[in-house]
């Protein structure tokens, strides 16, 4: 067995510079995802370029460097930042034009000598498309949606860069609606590789204290389409989707409209759109109230009246009824009256007559009466005598007649 061929590591890393050189003679186009990107201060444009595999969740299949020189980077990203609305950055997928350079101490780079942007916009739309498909599929797609939103929304947590201007519109716009609004700012990242899971941790923070909210309000102000890329992803959409309480998407694009606004319950397009909506909403509550209280005094001011009405009745009917009772009564009382009078006329001429019957038999048997039927009346010292026992003799008595009065001694009594 013959042994192994020997050469240098310098001798080796030269042959494989040819066979690559020979094989990649002419530019290639090469689809990747920008993973990394640094600008230096000589103006050249570094980046880590990688292809991840779709069935391993990101994970990296295969890497490479690659470099725009200075000479051509303002064209190359000047041009594409036109075209498709975002600038370079990391974790957007794009198809660049490249020469491919192997140097014997740095290894293997390629050289980018153009980018082309529509590829990237397909890209971008097919990943979004991916995104929807998987909401739908796990039926997360309408939860968010179909959640009942208060009635009154006074109460709102606020995901935002404390320090953008669409805050700033909001809550100025929100003031001069004249209501009273609670708002609480969970200040967020809204842009670039950090702002998912920002965005994602408010959302978490919100969930915890869901009882002293309302609705949730997610603001970003305008810029480029490449700002969107966050609000494509799968997990803030999954999250927005199922979040406990109405969401209210307020991202500032005109535009396009991010899978976030499809899933959220309320979609707006710019910060100030969100305030005067729930201006809005607060003036269509005030104007249903007012409604309701003129109604309400309508009502009462009929219930009233008819009440009113039902007791004029009553009283009227009460006032006759208590008339002809009256006047009935007042009949009967004077027949009463004239009864009981002639009654009494007749019990006192019955007893006037009984009086006089009696008077009659009275004055028939009086003492003079009787004297005149030859009685007399005899008196000792003034005393009706009586009986004859205990008289004597010598004693003078007084004999009434009728007619006059006689004076004698008795003699003796026998």
């Amino acid at each position: 067995m013959s042994e192994p061929m020997r050469i240098t590591l310098s001798q080796l890393q030269t042959s494989i510079k040819g066979l690559l050189e020979d094989c990649f003679s002419e530019p290639l186009w090469v689809s990747a995802e920008i993973a990394d990107l640094k600008i230096n201060s000589s103006g050249h444009c570094y980046l880590e370029l990688v292809e991840k595999d779709d069935n391993a969740d990101g994970i990296a299949r295969a890497q490479a460097r690659g470099v725009i020189w200075r000479s051509n980077y303002l064209r190359i990203a000047g041009r594409f930042e036109a075209e498709s609305g975002q600038k370079l950055q990391r974790g957007i997928v794009v198809l660049v034009r490249v020469t491919v350079n192997y140097h014997e101490l740095y290894g293997l780079s390629l050289q980018i000598t153009d980018i082309d942007p529509s590829y990237t916009l397909g890209d971008m739309e097919l990943r979004k498309q991916q995104t929807i498909a998987r909401l739908k599929s796990d039926g997360v797609w309408d939860m968010n949606r179909e959640l009942r939103m208060p009635a009154v929304v006074q109460r709102i947590a606020v995901i935002s860069s404390s320090t953008a201007a669409g805050f700033q519109d909001f809550c100025n716009e929100l003031r001069s609606g004249g209501y009273a609004f609670s708002t609480v700012l969970f200040d967020s990242v809204m842009q670039g590789p950090a702002s998912e899971d920002s965005v994602i941790e408010s959302l978490e923070r919100i969930a915890a204290l869901q009882e002293r909210f309302d609705a949730v309000a997610v603001l970003r102000g305008g810029g480029a389409v490449t700002d969107l890329n966050c609000f494509n992803s799968y997990r803030l959409a999954s999250h927005i989707a199922q979040f406990p309480l109405p969401v209210i998407t307020g991202i500032g694009h005109d535009k396009d409209v991010s899978v976030v606004d499809m899933v959220a319950h309320t979609p707006l397009k710019t910060p100030t759109a969100v305030a005067g909506w729930l201006n809005d909403r607060m003036a269509q509550i005030e104007g249903a109230l007012e409604y309701a209280a003129v109604q309400l005094h309508d009502l009462f001011t009929g219930i009233t009246r008819s009440h009113e009405l039902r007791l004029e009745r009553a009283a009227n009917t009460l006032r006759s009824s208590a008339e002809a009772v009256f006047s009935l009564q007042s009949q009967r009382v004077a027949a009463a009256f004239e009864k009981l009078r002639d009654n009494a006329e007749t019990a006192i001429e019955t007893e006037r007559n009984k009086l006089s019957a009696l008077g009659q038999i009275v004055e028939s048997r009086s003492p003079k009466q009787i004297m005149r039927l030859g009685f007399a009346v005899a008196r000792i010292d003034g005393q009706a005598v009586r009986s004859a026992k205990g008289l004597h003799g010598g004693q003078t008595m007084t004999i009434e007649l009728a007619d006059g009065v006689i004076h004698t001694e008795i003699k003796e009594n026998q």
